[in-house]
This record gives C-alpha cells, sequence and structure tokens, in this order.
C-alpha cells in the first residue's frame, strides 16, 4: 500500500516563483532574440550598462548574481556586435570597464521601450495596491532594495 504524497508542488514558493519567472519573460524574451539576437544574459548586461552608466564585468556579474563566465560570454559577443567597448583600468591593468557604444545605446534606447511596454502589459492584471505588494515582496526575496 503506498501513502500519498500530500506537498503541494504547485504552492511551493521556488516553484512557483520560477513557473511566473519564466511564463512571465517568454514574450519578451521572444523580442530580444528574435531582433537582436541576444541571449539573456547579453540584454541583462546590456540593460546594465544602460542604465548604470560604465562598470565592469565583475560588478554586473555580481548585481544580476550570473557567473562570471557568463557575464565573459556575454560581453565579447555584445562587444562582436559593436555594443560595448571595454576600458583598462590604467592602475590595474586586470581591471576593465564596460560601456555601450552609439549602435549599443539605441539598442538599449529600444529595447527599454519595449520593457516598459510589456511590463505595463503584464502588471495590467494587478491592481495599484497589488502591484505595490508584490515588487516589494519580490525584492524582499530577491534581496533588493
Amino acid at each position: 500500500m503506498t501513502q500519498k504524497d500530500d506537498f503541494q508542488l504547485q504552492d511551493f514558493l521556488p516553484y512557483l516563483l520560477n513557473q511566473a519567472a519564466e511564463e512571465s519573460s517568454l514574450a519578451f524574451q521572444q523580442i530580444y532574440k528574435d531582433r537582436y539576437g541576444m541571449l539573456r544574459t547579453e540584454w541583462r548586461v546590456l540593460f546594465h550598462l544602460g542604465i548604470y552608466g560604465e562598470m565592469s564585468a565583475k560588478d554586473i556579474g555580481t548585481r544580476t548574481k550570473v557567473h562570471k563566465t557568463k557575464i565573459s560570454r556575454a560581453v565579447a559577443k555584445l562587444e562582436e556586435r559593436r555594443f560595448l567597448t571595454r576600458r583598462r583600468d590604467e592602475s590595474d591593468r586586470r581591471l576593465e570597464y564596460l560601456s555601450l557604444t552609439k549602435a549599443g545605446l539605441a539598442t538599449y534606447a529600444e529595447l527599454r521601450s519595449v520593457a516598459v511596454d510589456y511590463d505595463s502589459q503584464l502588471t495590467s492584471k494587478f491592481s495599484h495596491e497589488e502591484l505595490t505588494v508584490l515588487r516589494r515582496m519580490l525584492r524582499m526575496l530577491a534581496h533588493i532594495d
């Protein structure tokens, strides 16, 4: 005789958050993939440089919680497409600063506009109060201030 397992996977928060993240990002993923041939890490690097300006790859990796090898590959791909440039630190030759080129800034501006519209569409399902609580709770879980 087997005992029924009463664990509710659909209510397990890590599972639920992952499912929500995947489902909510699919349409946006299709846009940056189809228009620019970008992968997820590439658009994250692009957006960090677009928002914060010049940064090191290490800083981007820390902020995004993405492993340095993935960041490195994304940086190489964006550089290959002439979306970013590297500038070596004169006092520490091991350190490079990344910044967007004119083409990178234009791509960022276009994708940013798409992201804002997509976010509005996605969040239209919630009241202002629900959205405020949802964003606050997700920031708490993600340890984002």
